[in-house]
């Protein structure tokens, strides 16, 4: 099956502690969520990636299966596991650890990459986490880049930035390298401001997109995102809602506008839904459970007045 957004990086079964010492399971990896927020915006999105042969990774395939996403680039490593992480709550926010060291898509290499399915997909997504988890990985990421640009495909990338996998003096020349290479870039303010040692968001913009992509989708959290495309800035404000769990608002902003570019719409419109669907994704507990559905988000955008 060809998709409209192909997602390349590492899965995650997650665990959430959400009242007292109990855990809600759930699933997570930025990758994993931006491809299920794609499908449950109507686009055709799939998932490459390396699984352990294991209860969790059997998960993680029969949620894909329930959400309308494509497995046929997902294999299997009979000697790693899928990894995990868990989420407590307390009053300074979320807190995240992980069980992922030596996990079957940190075995990813260039070699196993599925290059028919890059090949045939409108747009090749993947992140900075993508590149982190380990250095095989990080030398496929750049394979899959290279493979994505002689089919044509669009090239997205998330730097996602995550100093507990690699320190940023060994990030930022790979995440730099990978955004010149990328056609939309969906960087997250506070990560901009770590790579790029500046503070407005004005000109940490116009750093990005200085780099190379052509659509720049600078998320400013509950302020909405600046999306920079040619030397246009615009502006486009969140929705006001009742959060309780940013997990994964990112990867639901990255999914659901990468859905709508593949839909036809342009570059603001599409950020105009992606903060109102990320916006949404704050109202529960957990990284795909709270990802809305695309009438949720028309619904919500029609009650605020803007254009569905």
């Amino acid at each position: 099956m060809s998709c409209d957004i192909l997602c390349l990086g590492e899965p995650l079964v997650e665990f959430n502690q959400v009242d007292g010492p109990e855990w809600r399971q759930g699933f997570g990896g930025d990758v994993s969520n931006v491809a299920v927020a794609a499908a449950r915006q109507g686009a055709r999105a799939g998932i490459a990636t390396r699984l352990g042969d294991d209860g969790f990774g059997r998960a993680l395939m029969e949620m894909w299966a329930a959400e309308g996403v494509d497995t046929s680039a997902v294999s299997y490593d009979a000697h790693a596991p899928t990894g995990l992480y868990f989420v407590r709550h307390g009053p300074e926010g979320h807190a995240f650890e992980y069980r992922r060291s030596g996990s079957a898509a940190s075995g990813m290499t260039g070699e196993t990459l599925p290059r028919g399915a890059i090949a045939a997909s409108g747009t090749l997504h993947l992140s900075g986490i993508t590149q982190a988890i380990s250095a095989s990985a990080r030398v496929a990421s750049v394979a899959a880049m290279e493979a994505a640009r002689v089919a044509g495909a669009r090239i997205s990338y998330d730097p996602n930035l995550r100093l507990a996998l690699w320190p940023l003096e060994e990030a930022r020349p790979v995440i730099f390298d990978a955004l010149s290479r990328a056609d939309v870039a969906l960087p997250g303010l506070e990560d901009a401001r770590s790579l790029t040692g500046l503070t407005d968001p004005h000109e940490i913009l116009a750093e990005i997109q200085a780099r190379g992509p052509k659509i720049v989708a600078l998320t400013l959290g509950k302020d909405g995102v600046l999306i920079g495309v040619e030397g246009r800035v615009t502006e486009v404000a969140s929705l006001a809602v009742d959060a309780v769990d940013a997990t994964g608002a990112g990867d639901c902003f990255d999914g659901a506008f990468l859905a709508r570019l593949a839909a036809g719409d342009d570059p603001v419109e599409a950020g105009r839904y992606a903060v109102a669907a990320a916006a949404l994704s704050t109202t529960d507990y957990g990284a795909v459970a709270p990802i809305p559905y695309a009438d949720a988000v028309t619904a919500a955008l029609r009650a605020s007045g803007a254009e569905a």
